[in-house]
């Protein structure tokens, strides 16, 4: 669960962040790590503020630091093909954040939505780079 608490530092006060299609900066936080309280600087009165309500909060890339190995941002992960033995099988449309693993959802050509599951059984390699990642169908169990 260190996670989450390592992602709300990035929502510290005095942090630039970009709301609504612009750089604001956090006055302060409040609330919990899954559902954040942001006070914005400049947001004025409580209708500006409102008008934000629900509105994607983003950091820059470089706030983020360096990633571990194996660690991936869900950014880098849309869009790659997905692959199993040489074949492809679909593409990254998005991921999951379930409480178990997270959840690529790859979208195939002339079939439903796969779930693969962020773990190694059915992960066998990420290429951020070459925007390719190889699965297991065998583990997966995909009709």
């Amino acid at each position: 669960m260190g996670e989450p608490t390592e992602r709300l530092r990035l929502l510290d006060a005095g942090r630039e962040v970009e709301v609504g299609g612009r750089t604001r900066r956090i006055a302060s936080r409040k609330g919990t790590a899954e559902r954040p309280l942001l006070k914005l600087a400049g947001s004025g009165d409580r209708d500006a503020a409102e008008a934000l309500h629900g509105a994607d909060i983003e950091v820059p890339r470089e706030a983020l630091g360096p990633l571990d190995e194996g660690e991936y941002l869900i950014d880098d992960l849309v869009g790659c093909a997905v692959m199993s033995a040489g074949n492809a099988v679909g593409r990254v449309a998005g991921v999951l954040l379930l409480p178990a693993a997270d959840v690529l959802e790859v979208e195939r050509e002339g079939a439903g939505l796969l779930l693969v599951p962020l773990v190694r059984d059915a992960i066998r390699s990420v290429d951020v780079a070459d925007g390719t990642i190889e699965v297991d169908m065998g583990f997966i169990d995909a009709d």
